[in-house]
């Protein structure tokens, strides 16, 4: 059981008296503990930041600006020919009063009111001289940017390898305008995700973030329309992403953080032995409140007692793929297992 307050880089539990340092470095950056409060309304005001630090969070990222916004901010929405109509129509409505203003204001206020990483997360999916906003972020004080880029790969005249390089150039945009770190957060839609965030090592990312969890698409079948799906995670959704923590691990630079699916304080845990050095949470805490944020870093705390370890670095990636030889091997005995047995 967690005793002591969450805003403090120890923990201690009923059980032993030795603290336990629950800090870590991610992106470069000093965090008190690993778990960090995704892009979301529930980072979206300087009130709701303070509720995220209160909780003991160890960084937030803000709720994110999304690349049209920032254009029409700069003039320029009437160049951007592939946008879609209806965001241009949203943008019209509602993206331009005062988004980038309330956006680098709300990132003003959160650094100077808290003492945690405060990163601004930039909703983004083509090049142009938005990118140039990243400056304007670094100089309100950000900690770091989240690139949360992504095109979905629907178009058949688009070879993958062409949605790849819009990414890396956008990240390599990004990169040339700050000297602050920069995570890039990605989905699983790639021929060779490995590769991929490799090639992500070589352009100086300094995090990814996986896996972003796309907006969802249901149908009304007695209005015959589309609608939202299912807005929050379900904790399987994970286990995926457990696997890529641990095989990217080995194989990139970069400090990755883990995000979808994490509900509780053993799926922390299970992503720092995977390799991650932080993950993010959201869903958990739409629905069970910032309570719950206390609660994983207490599981955290008294698993790390339970095993002998006083720091979170004496057990990431502990489990990650280059401790138990080659994946695809190792995957395809458990399979082959599970399917015997069933």
């Amino acid at each position: 059981m967690l005793i002591c307050s969450g805003l403090e880089k120890q923990f201690y539990t009923q059980e032993r008296e030795l603290p336990m340092n629950l800090s870590t470095v991610y992106m470069g950056l000093n965090l008190r503990n690993p778990l960090i409060v995704g892009s979301s309304g529930l980072t979206g005001t300087t009130a709701n930041v303070k509720k995220c630090y209160d909780a003991g969070a160890g960084a937030v990222v803000l709720k994110s600006i999304f690349e049209e916004q920032i254009e029409s901010d700069m003039g320029n929405m009437a160049e951007e020919s592939n946008w879609y109509p209806e965001a241009m129509d949203y943008i019209s409505a509602y993206g331009s009063e005062n988004a980038v203003s309330k956006h680098l204001t709300l990132l003003e206020e959160s650094r100077k009111s808290f003492d945690i990483p405060v990163i601004p997360s930039v909703h983004c999916f083509g090049k142009g001289d938005w990118v140039e906003y990243g400056r304007k972020l670094e100089n309100s004080g950000a900690s770091g940017i989240e690139l949360n880029a992504f095109i979905l790969p629907s178009d058949p005249r688009r070879k993958g390898r062409e949605n790849e390089n819009v990414i890396l150039d956008i990240v390599s945009d990004m990169k040339s305008q700050v000297s602050i770190p920069v995570a890039v957060k990605i989905g699983p839609y790639f021929s060779s995700l490995s590769g991929f965030v490799q090639e992500l090592d070589g352009i100086g990312a300094d995090a990814v973030v996986i896996f972003n969890r796309f907006f969802r698409i249901d149908f009304d079948i007695e209005n015959l329309k589309v609608v939202s799906g299912s807005r929050f995670s379900a904790t399987e959704e994970t286990e995926e992403v457990l696997r890529w923590v641990s095989i990217l691990n080995p194989l990139t630079k970069n400090d990755i953080c883990a995000t979808t699916g994490i509900h509780d304080g053993a799926s922390v845990v299970k992503h720092l032995l995977a390799g991650a050095k932080a993950v993010q949470v959201c869903s958990s805490v739409y629905k069970n409140g910032l309570g719950v944020i206390s609660d994983m870093l207490g599981f955290l705390a008294d698993w790390m007692r339970n095993h002998n370890y006083n720091s979170t670095d004496d057990f990431i990636g502990k489990l990650s793929q280059n401790r138990r030889g080659n994946p695809a091997e190792l995957e395809r005995v458990q399979f082959m297992k599970t399917s015997v047995r069933s």
